[in-house]
């Protein structure tokens, strides 16, 4: 069903760019066909890109695939901007030309006398012939073209901006969170929160080195990665996650689970062997005791909600039950919407990711349609919930209004 509605919503969005930007701005002929399967290649590429990436096979097309979906969208958002003023323009041009142009005086033609123009240029069935309104047509175009030119330039300047932001440091975002039943002795603990690194056909080993390379700079008690590391399997992606072994902390490197560790060709437990080997562990529904300064704080991490149909769900009574009564927990969950539950488990703070904050304006606001907390601080249900932008990107490797982060957090007594 899922499959069905991305293929309707592909199909729809290029024949939308085929209207405004082919057919409003041709007239019928060679070139017009051309573009019209131009339009359709582009179409079966992006079907193409996400059959190739999910099986992990024929990756090389990941990035013009997913470069064309990039601009398909701000082209789709430029031009839907753009319709009310191009109907209006095309309502001003229309008058204007109304004006401009008087009605012709009517002359009286016999039935098949040809007139004086025609006989002379040799033409005598000439006024039999309808002549199209030039004025009308090159109004036509004249709009077409326009409105294809500033969307176009919009939405090329848009996505070479957001190529850009995808593509270069993460932001490091300092934040401190109080919490009121922290013991004061853990006041200062600091976490390096990372998340949807999504190691996959766009990205190399050099990804991973820049991001172990800043958390590192962090000298940071806690690493802890949320989600969404790979999009691919071991054999293919396991000499890009090779410098995750480096990654330096007083108290260790911890994983959860996101979505994309299940849609993994070789399956999620590959990557939990992996990560084990790389010496970073896996909390599996579990938790650990994190001793500071003579106190000590819960750190527990879920499985990511698509476990559930291969077995490998969420359970919040395992990670959680059982604990000392008073101390302070840290959730590590990949979802923003697990608050619900980790609340109903007496959580005082979440740090998830997921949502990539977005990754490109406006689906930000979709993205709030169905999680929480879209990113940066929120309280839900009493408890403190962070979610990161995360440091990589999924898809397109473009990101718009929400650029990568790595969250150099501290927890306040």
């Amino acid at each position: 069903m899922i499959v069905l509605v991305f293929v309707g919503l592909i199909l729809l969005a290029h024949y939308y760019l085929w209207h405004r930007l082919v057919r409003s701005t041709t007239s019928p002929g060679r070139l017009r066909k051309a573009l019209t399967w131009g339009v359709v290649a582009l179409m079966l590429l992006v079907v193409a890109t996400f059959v190739s990436t999910r099986m992990d096979v024929g990756t090389w097309l990941a990035w013009p695939g997913y470069l064309w979906l990039a601009l398909l969208f701000y082209l789709f958002v430029f031009l839907a901007v753009l319709e009310i003023p191009r109907a209006v323009a095309a309502v001003l041009l229309r008058r204007a030309g109304r004006r401009a142009s008087p009605a012709p005086e009517p002359v009286a033609v016999l039935a098949g006398t040809p007139a004086p123009d025609d006989v002379l240029a040799g033409a005598p069935d000439a006024a039999q012939e309808p002549v199209p309104p030039p004025a009308a047509m090159s109004r036509r175009l004249f709009l077409g073209r326009t409105t294809a030119a500033v969307a176009g330039v919009g939405a090329l300047a848009t996505v070479g901006y957001g190529v850009s932001s995808a593509l270069g440091d993460p932001v490091i975002e300092p934040v401190r969170i109080t919490l009121p039943k922290l013991d004061p002795r853990l006041s200062g603990l600091r976490f390096a929160v990372v998340s949807d690194i999504h190691l996959g056909p766009l990205t190399g080993r050099s990804h991973t080195e820049r991001i172990v390379r800043m958390i590192n700079g962090l000298r940071a008690d806690v690493v802890a990665i949320v989600g969404d590391l790979v999009d691919g399997s071991v054999a293919r992606l396991g000499p890009l996650a090779q410098p995750l072994k480096d990654l330096e902390s007083r108290y260790g490197a911890y994983f959860v689970t996101g979505n994309h560790e299940y849609f993994a060709p070789g399956g999620f437990a590959e990557w939990i062997d992996e990560l084990d080997e790389l010496g970073v562990r896996s909390l599996r529904n579990e938790r650990v005791e994190i001793a500071h300064q003579g106190a000590v704080l819960d750190l527990a991490g879920v499985n990511d909600l698509n476990g559930a149909p291969q077995g490998d769900g969420p359970d919040f009574a395992k990670a959680l039950g059982g604990r000392t009564p008073g101390r302070s927990t840290v959730l590590l969950a990949h979802q923003p919407v697990q608050v619900s539950e980790a609340a109903r488990h007496g959580v005082d703070l979440q740090l998830s990711g997921h949502t990539h904050g977005g990754q490109i304006v406006p689906f930000n606001l979709v993205v709030g349609l169905q999680q929480p907390v879209v990113s940066g601080l929120a309280t839900v249900d009493g408890v403190r919930v962070y979610t990161t932008r995360g440091a990589g990107f999924w898809g397109p490797p473009v990101r718009v209004g929400a650029p990568p982060e790595i969250t150099m957090l501290e927890l306040r007594a």
